[in-house]
């Protein structure tokens, strides 16, 4: 994951955001912006992991072997990665968004 964005956005969760302040609430809007692109990109991988999986499963059921356990272990593991890197940066937006309604 982007680490400059999940480093933005908790420093945005930390810094007061002045009301009336339009230079703040641009700079807050314009990281979830960027925050809901990147999870986006998340999606588009998990999905891409997960039809991976499918494919290397539907070798594993056509009777080849050589490998493909390894293969699946690692495509499980990157899945479970990009998992809970999407948890996370969907639970620090939705904070920064109701922070930024208040």
């Amino acid at each position: 994951m982007d680490q400059d964005l999940l480093d933005d956005i908790k420093a945005l969760m930390q810094t007061p955001i002045e009301p009336g302040g339009a230079e703040g609430r641009a700079r807050v809007e314009r990281v979830l912006t960027d925050g809901y692109a990147h999870a986006l990109v998340l999606e588009g991988e998990r999905l891409q992991i997960e039809r991976q999986i499918g494919a290397v499963t539907a070798r594993i059921g056509d009777g080849e072997g050589n490998g493909l356990a390894v293969e699946l272990s690692e495509l499980s593991r990157r899945l479970s990665l990009t998992d809970r890197a999407l948890a996370e940066l969907r639970g620090l937006l939705a904070s920064l968004r109701d922070r930024l309604r208040r």
